[in-house]
């Protein structure tokens, strides 16, 4: 196989719906433009189809018409777009990379307390983190003291599952929770002696969660607004903001994803009614450089990344703060916010990194996993 195949990793649900153009919220036909623009041909694959010791793989390549299965040789460059959790499939990956195999977002869903740690490691940033602790029954009394509004959140969750708000009201503490069902308010709880119910408590001992102080966020319309930044590396290798979109959390709940339910909107339009219009460039150009910290402080620690989606919340003042960050970044935010030229321009950067990494293979050096 030449210098123009790039892999796509795929979970093998998304890989399955391929020949009927059935991806989710991936893009086959954006992969395919992109991939052009920079020469490349893109394979879409999945981890179970790769025979190491033969360095052969089975591939889904669009032949003009359909998508048809291919033998070829594993590309030497992958971007990884798939979620494997489970340690045979972690130890596979591992392995590719120690065969020179240049995999980039390698590993999509680091544990939020984990970042925040890598994070907190650089002074620069701390400015721009909530207090944040491990979810215990003894953190939780601590920071109820510090704080008036905490948000509770799985330490691997995404896509806003399992968040909790614990907020003070006059004279009690309420929990506030989603509802399963979208574009609907969620439900709340009355604590009895600002003591946790057993259910909280044994959810904290059986999942990992993170506590943080909730920052009071600008708000539109009484709903709560945050941003999402599309940071990704190009074809000179660097970081750089692709885009960025606001998002507004359904009337009477505190989550903005769009999983969720939230709106996306071009971020301009919408704080210019949340934020005093004149300040919205400076903040924006401030949000933006934060985010492109944040991508190089991380990619300094953890190997190989090359597309990463960060939420940033905005104090009613225009301060930025780190939400989180997102490994496997759901691109579909801009095209709901009728951004598609840079909803397409999400697809073309990381086949500018692939581009990069081929021709930079000879100075490669595998990284740890």
């Amino acid at each position: 196989m030449g210098q123009n195949h790039v892999g796509i990793l795929l979970n093998s649900s998304m890989y399955r719906g391929i020949p009927r153009r059935k991806t989710g919220q991936e893009s086959l036909a954006n992969y395919e433009e992109a991939a052009r623009r920079y020469g490349l041909t893109p394979c879409f694959l999945r981890l179970g189809d790769m025979d190491l010791k033969q360095n052969k793989c089975i591939v889904y390549i669009y032949d003009g018409r359909d998508y048809v299965k291919t033998l070829l040789p594993i590309p030497s460059v992958i971007h990884n777009r798939a979620l494997y959790t489970d340690p045979a499939a972690r130890k596979k990956i591992q392995a590719l990379s120690l065969q020179g195999k240049k995999i980039f977002n390698v590993n999509n869903r680091y544990g939020k307390d984990y970042v925040h740690d890598l994070l907190w490691g650089d002074p620069t940033l701390r400015v721009y983190l909530p207090e944040t602790a491990s979810a215990s029954w003894a953190s939780l009394q601590e920071m109820m003291v510090r704080h008036q509004d905490l948000i509770l959140k799985p330490v691997r969750g995404s896509v806003g599952q399992g968040i909790m708000r614990l907020v003070l009201r006059e004279n009690y503490w309420e929990i506030q929770f989603p509802t399963s069902k979208r574009k609907e308010a969620g439900s709340a709880v009355r604590l009895r002696k600002e003591e946790p119910p057993p259910w909280l408590r044994r959810l904290l001992q059986r999942v990992p969660y993170l506590l943080q102080e909730r920052i009071p966020l600008a708000e539109f319309n009484h709903r709560p607004i945050d941003l999402r930044v599309t940071v990704q590396r190009g074809l000179d290798g660097r970081w750089g903001v692709t885009g960025l979109f606001a998002k507004a959390a359904p009337p009477g709940s505190f989550i903005s994803n769009v999983a969720k339910g939230g709106g996306a909107y071009p971020a301009p339009e919408l704080l210019a009614e949340a934020l005093p219009p004149h300040l919205v460039p400076v903040i924006l150009s401030h949000v933006e450089a934060l985010a492109l910290a944040i991508a190089r402080r991380l990619s300094s620690c953890l190997p190989l990344l090359g597309d990463l989606g960060l939420d940033i919340g905005l104090t009613p003042n225009g301060h930025p703060y780190f939400i989180e960050c997102n490994g496997r970044d759901q691109r579909y935010g801009f095209r709901k916010a009728e951004m598609n030229e840079t909803w397409k321009e999400t697809y073309r950067q990381p086949m500018a990194f692939a581009r990069y990494l081929l021709e930079q293979s000879s100075s490669f050096h595998p990284g740890k996993f």
